[in-house]
């Protein structure tokens, strides 16, 4: 499997989990395009879609800050997916020590760092999303 695919499996990993924002954002191309529904969750906009380092960066100190949450245990079982240029894991809702927002990271990975990363929620973390926009509105 490609080094440079791997590499950003193990480093884009330790790197949330240890907090790293700017670590995480060396693995991003300047112009990359990030998409999440947490993105409109938790910074005002209409949209799930970022552009470049700076709306990135800004969306990753946020969501760093809003840390920790009992239902993000960054369980997962180490295999991931390529063809060489695209990057697919998972974040089982299931795990030893109970239930996690449950996720799939895809990237795309161009010159060695991340061009285009799409974040895709299952039922258990959409359910958390509604739950917490139930609240928002009162």
């Amino acid at each position: 499997m490609n080094d440079a695919i791997a590499a950003i499996h193990e480093s884009w990993h330790a790197l949330a989990k240890a907090r790293d924002v700017e670590g995480l954002l060396a693995l991003y191309a300047p112009d990359a395009e990030f998409e999440s529904p947490l993105v409109p969750a938790i910074m005002d906009r209409d949209d799930g879609v970022l552009r470049g380092h700076e709306q990135i960066g800004a969306f990753l100190r946020e969501g760093t800050r809003r840390r920790p949450n009992d239902l993000v245990r960054w369980y997962r079982d180490g295999r991931y997916f390529s063809d060489g240029r695209r990057l697919i894991w998972e974040y089982p809702r299931q795990t030893p020590d109970g239930e996690q927002i449950d996720i799939i990271e895809v990237m795309d990975i161009e010159d060695g760092r991340i061009s285009r990363h799409r974040i895709y929620w299952g039922w258990f973390g959409c359910r958390q999303l509604v739950d917490s926009a139930l609240r928002k509105r009162g």
